[in-house]
């Protein structure tokens, strides 16, 4: 095995907490740095603090702990990091079912078919939509031919965001490439509201709250 190395900020073991695989249990590897800013960030450590350098035998080693459950790669912006799709590879073979969630400002061309990407495609509001790389729709169209299960998350902000977030859906035909998933910056947007919107315009989206923070709502890391 090629025993490369990944910066981390954290991992740990959870609740998938978002995505069409909320509820089950995870173990996630969050990688360190971020290439964008966004206004509502929860995560600001990931690129504020230095993280940790971890060969790939580390980071199995840990997982030994969980055996058969899925593992998310996330970040900051695990896109980043180029020895990422090796490590993809090794948990594969190892017959791990992986989630990988990126920010969309890069090509997933990369990423394995057997992977599931959660891939966000940032409004107005975060203050990074024009960062967004488009071209990742036309990837995805192929990797449904392929038969991927990925999941397009839209972070919602205010009303405003929300138009933007159903003329992309609709413009892009998106609920029929992946899983689109609305979800809202709740101390900018009640869930009621957004719940209310969705419902109101019959979009074929699906609605997520963040699922542990509701659980851990104390904690701010390691969920």
């Amino acid at each position: 095995m090629d025993n490369g190395y990944l910066n981390i900020s954290e991992q740990f073991y959870s609740i998938q907490g978002e995505s069409s695989w909320a509820g089950f249990p995870c173990a996630f590897v969050r990688l360190s740095d971020c290439n964008l800013r966004c206004s509502y960030c929860d995560s600001q450590y990931t690129w504020k603090e230095q993280g940790r350098s971890a060969t790939y035998q580390d980071i199995l080693n840990w997982l030994k702990h969980y055996p058969g459950v899925m593992v998310e790669l996330t970040g900051g912006e695990p896109l980043l990091q180029e020895n990422i799709y090796p490590f993809i590879d090794i948990l594969l073979n190892e017959g791990r079912t992986v989630l990988v969630e990126t920010n969309g400002s890069l090509s997933i061309e990369k990423i394995p078919s057997p992977v599931s990407v959660i891939l966000d495609i940032k409004c107005p509001d975060s203050g990074m939509d024009d960062r967004t790389y488009w071209n990742n729709i036309d990837i995805f169209v192929d990797r449904t031919s392929r038969g991927c299960r990925d999941e397009v998350k839209f972070v919602i902000s205010s009303e405003k965001d929300f138009v933007w977030s159903k003329n992309i859906v609709e413009q892009y035909n998106l609920n029929s490439i992946a899983t689109v998933l609305f979800s809202p910056v709740e101390y900018l947007l009640a869930p009621t509201q957004l719940a209310e919107m969705i419902m109101e315009h019959r979009l074929p989206v699906k609605m997520q709250l963040q699922l542990h923070r509701i659980l851990w709502p104390e904690k701010v890391r390691g969920v």
